[in-house]
């Protein structure tokens, strides 16, 4: 088991002017906005630092969180939102594709996924853009508990198959807190080298 995790919320932002400074490496967490962004955060640093909503989607900026003085950890708006017209979505957009572009202190990305959900086109756009901009990525199959273990190990395996030997899969339950800390061996530790 890990130490407990120094955690500050540091800033959130819309525009890379607004980031903070870049000396630190950056692990950015993204997903839909039901896969439980906020309380896989919040089971992965030991605190309560995401706000976990009843309403996804909440998460409309980059939130900055540095983690034990070492990295910093990016909470993404969540994708395939009901809520906002057009023009909001479509600045959502701008804003996550302007920083996984620019933030050159970027090491990995982590796609959090519901492990009930299929893989959608929404998931496949974000591979191949990880793919094509040689992104390290992983996926967290996140409510791991809403399956039998056979089921999850299933499925866990079965996406490590599609996805291939280079892209790290983990079966979570952010509410029993299992799987978190394979987590954090990567993003603490092999991702920041």
């Amino acid at each position: 088991m890990m130490r407990a995790m120094k955690i500050l919320f540091m800033k959130s932002a819309k525009v890379p002017k607004d980031y903070p400074f870049p000396y630190k490496p950056e692990i950015a967490v993204v997903g839909r906005s039901n896969a439980g962004k906020s309380s896989f955060i919040n089971a992965f640093t030991g605190s309560k630092i995401a706000k976990v909503s009843a309403t996804p989607g909440k998460t409309r900026l980059l939130q900055f969180f540095d983690l034990n003085d070492k990295i910093y950890m990016v909470d993404m708006p969540g994708y395939g939102f009901a809520k906002g017209n057009r023009d909001e979505v479509e600045s959502w957009k701008l804003m996550i594709e302007t920083y996984l572009e620019e933030r050159e202190t970027l090491k990995g990305v982590l796609l959090i996924m519901d492990i009930r959900r299929e893989w959608s086109d929404e998931e496949e756009m974000l591979k191949q853009w990880f793919e094509h901009h040689d992104k390290k990525w992983a996926v967290v199959l996140n409510k791991a508990d809403k399956l039998s273990r056979s089921a999850m190990l299933q499925k866990q395996k079965s996406l490590q198959k599609e996805l291939g030997p280079n892209v790290p899969v983990f079966a979570v339950s952010s509410m029993k807190k299992q799987g978190v800390e394979e987590a954090k061996n990567l993003l603490l530790i092999e991702w920041p080298r």
